[in-house]
């Protein structure tokens, strides 16, 4: 609980001084983009909140070597390896000009580094023929380098609206610790901990009031640290099944998946093109039209916050099976099946304007402060 405790803290007070002082970084740190496809914000914020989780990681771990010295180089391992994944979200946030490829690709490497230097590796996916495949270096190696830049790339995919990643992100990592204790991996339950902490620091100043945000470094570090946690995990103990983070992180898979489909081939445009028809921003418009009917800061503010608890309850139809059924596969697909079907009933729904009543947050359902 200590780790938990100091990087929780260490998180809290390193984003309290960006949020405090950023009239001083303002010129490079802040997202004063207001008008663009994905924006929800009603005012300029800093965008840099990733620096405050990495130095919660890194001080959570330092902590540990004294009494710990295995576990903690472990996590110093990892965190290194998952530094070009984090510095080029992060000079993306500074500069607006690295490319989303260039991103994607650093993440690779960060993979690649992981893979050669700490050995892990996508080694098995509880599917028999494939499983045989993933015996050869070579394709076990791009599985893994292309599924931890896929995660990176959904986390930062769903990070649309305060406290929206962040919390999704904390019940993931508060899993794979459940698992991680029940299996007897300390390496892998210290470092959920400490991201816990790390991430809710930041979640403090994140959410409802919206004061930071975490930027692409902060999504792309924090999928990072998810992907190579649960690789570690089914790598090192054969009664996690492969299924289990395949069920965990089907939030952020799905939506990544639905909207390459739905960009491609329903709308015949590139992947890689923003729009503004996430489920996320779905929910935020038609869900939540009835909230506020102002557009001043403190109402946007409001309506942006109250999206992010229907995507929360979303995500823990997936989170809570994966977490009570690690070990049984067969459960696990039934899960990944019944999550992608709620999600796609639920975006059609909001699409044909035929959401249940009582998903719809109408203005006489809440009292103005």
């Amino acid at each position: 609980m200590l780790s938990f405790a100091l990087g929780f803290l260490v998180s809290l007070l390193i984003t309290l001084l960006i949020v405090r002082y950023a009239h001083l970084h303002e010129k490079f740190s802040t997202d004063t983009d207001l008008a663009g496809v994905q924006k929800f914000h009603a005012r300029p914020v800093p965008r840099v909140g990733g620096i405050g989780i990495l130095a919660g990681l890194v001080v959570g771990a330092v902590q540990l070597h004294p009494t710990y010295p295995a576990v903690s180089g472990g996590i110093l391992g990892l965190i290194a390896c998952g530094i070009p994944a984090f510095a080029s979200g992060l000079i993306e946030d500074l500069t607006k000009r690295v490319s989303p490829f260039a991103r994607l690709v650093c993440t690779m490497g960060a993979a690649a580094l992981a893979y050669f230097a700490l050995n892990i590796a996508v080694t098995r996916i509880s599917v028999p023929p494939l499983d045989f495949l993933l015996s050869y270096a070579v394709i076990s190696c791009a599985v893994t380098v292309l599924a931890v830049a896929a995660l990176a790339n959904a986390i930062n995919i769903i990070d649309g609206f305060n406290g929206l990643a962040s919390m999704v992100a904390f019940m993931m990592f508060a899993s794979l610790a459940y698992v991680a204790f029940q299996v007897h991996d300390p390496i892998v339950l210290s470092a959920s901990f400490i991201m816990m902490g790390a991430v809710m620091g930041f979640f403090m100043w994140n959410f409802p009031a919206g004061l930071i945000f975490l930027g692409d470094g902060g999504a792309y570090f924090i999928g990072f640290m998810l992907a190579e946690l649960s690789i570690l995990l089914v790598m090192r103990h054969r009664e996690v099944s492969a299924w289990y983070p395949v069920l965990l992180f089907m939030y952020p898979i799905f939506e990544t998946c639905f909207s390459i489909y739905r960009k491609k081939f329903v709308r015949g445009i590139s992947p890689g093109i923003p729009d503004g028809v996430h489920l996320h921003m779905l929910v935020y418009k038609r869900l939540m039209r009835w909230a506020v009917g102002v557009r001043t800061a403190h109402e946007l503010t409001r309506r942006n916050s109250m999206t992010s608890p229907y995507l929360w309850l979303l995500c823990l139809i997936a989170v809570i099976p994966a977490t009570l059924f690690w070990r049984h596969t067969v459960h696990l697909f039934c899960f990944v099946v019944v999550f992608a079907a709620t999600y796609v009933w639920l975006y059609v729904s909001i699409v044909r304007f035929k959401s249940p009543r009582w998903l719809v947050f109408r203005k006489g359902h809440h009292h103005r402060p």
